[in-house]
């Protein structure tokens, strides 16, 4: 006689109990992180945006040694504008920031490629590649006049040694000057370029290496076409270092030529300051309006492109 037995599953152990294998709120994760950020997050909030805010408000004012004025619309940008001064100082950042930061990452991304070729006293380059940049500016811009200065420099060391016809005075020449700033800026920014580049090569995988030696491809393509486009979190985090560092070159210029000849080796950051502390805060406040409108035009749609492609990846 068969006995058909049905057993019935214990539903209890198969079915989820309601809420418990819900996924959680992403908004409660990791709260210990989120309050400690709190600090730092009203600091942003209220000394770079309230700073920013107060700058350009105070921009629309006459105000002279302090932020009392009436309001008085776009005069300051119009005579901003109208000023030869500006024009020049616009020109010569344009100039020296292109070609400081093509030298920089040209000079560090090869400094980082030789010193990662595992060679022998690999501390020392390392220690002396990135040397200048331990220095203040204001120690660079000395040095760097004292070889610069045509009465005793290195012009007047040549010519001591017979070489009569050797001329060296790119500080005191108006069409060379910013070239001078940007030897200078070169000496001194190469090292921590290539200290951030050389942390990225360490980074790529041994294998890539390997597997490019099997398939024949010459190294210096597969530095181009692998390993730079890997490399991109640290190009994109260099370029957004260096380009914050010249923006705000100021004291480089005042060591170095104290915006001359003239006015051939001004900057915008010298502007800004002459006029915040020499008696017209709104016109200072209204030239950093610009560089601050400038930097927002370039960082605003990068960021836009970059954190939306993080997106789409996850």
């Amino acid at each position: 006689m068969a006995v058909s037995s049905s057993v019935e599953p214990d539903v209890s152990r198969v079915a989820p109990k309601p809420g418990r294998d819900r996924p959680p709120n992403p908004y409660f994760r990791n709260l210990s992180s989120k309050f400690a950020t709190v600090p730092m997050i009203l600091t942003v909030l209220v000394v770079f945006v309230g700073g920013s805010i107060w700058t350009v408000v105070f921009s629309f004012t006459n105000a002279r040694s302090f932020p009392t004025g009436e309001f008085i619309g776009w005069d300051q940008y119009e005579r901003l504008f109208r000023t030869k001064r500006w024009a020049i100082s616009v020109r010569n950042m344009a100039v020296f920031g292109s070609l400081t930061l093509v030298f920089n990452f040209v000079v560090g991304f090869l400094l980082a490629v030789f010193i990662d070729q595992k060679i022998r006293f690999e501390g020392v380059f390392r220690t002396i590649f990135l040397y200048p940049f331990a220095l203040s500016f204001i120690v660079t811009g000395n040095v760097w006049a004292w070889i610069m200065n045509p009465a005793f420099g290195l012009q007047k060391a040549m010519r001591d040694l017979g070489w009569e016809s050797f001329s060296f005075d790119w500080i005191t020449n108006k069409d060379m000057v910013v070239y001078a700033l940007v030897i200078a800026a070169i000496w001194q920014g190469t090292g921590l370029i290539m200290a951030l580049m050389l942390a990225g090569l360490r980074g790529i995988d041994e294998e890539i290496w390997k597997a490019s030696r099997v398939d024949g491809i010459p190294k210096w393509r597969t530095y181009i076409s692998i390993v730079l486009p890997m490399m991109r979190p640290v190009l994109i985090t260099t370029l957004v270092i260096a380009a914050s560092g010249i923006v705000r070159t100021y004291d480089l210029v005042v060591a170095l030529t104290q915006g001359g000849p003239g006015l051939f080796s001004e900057v915008p950051a010298k502007y800004v300051y002459d006029f915040m502390f020499g008696g017209n805060l709104a016109q200072g406040l209204a030239a950093s309006s610009v560089m601050l409108l400038t930097v927002g035009v370039i960082l605003i749609p990068w960021a836009i492109v970059e954190f939306s492609q993080r997106d789409k990846n996850k």
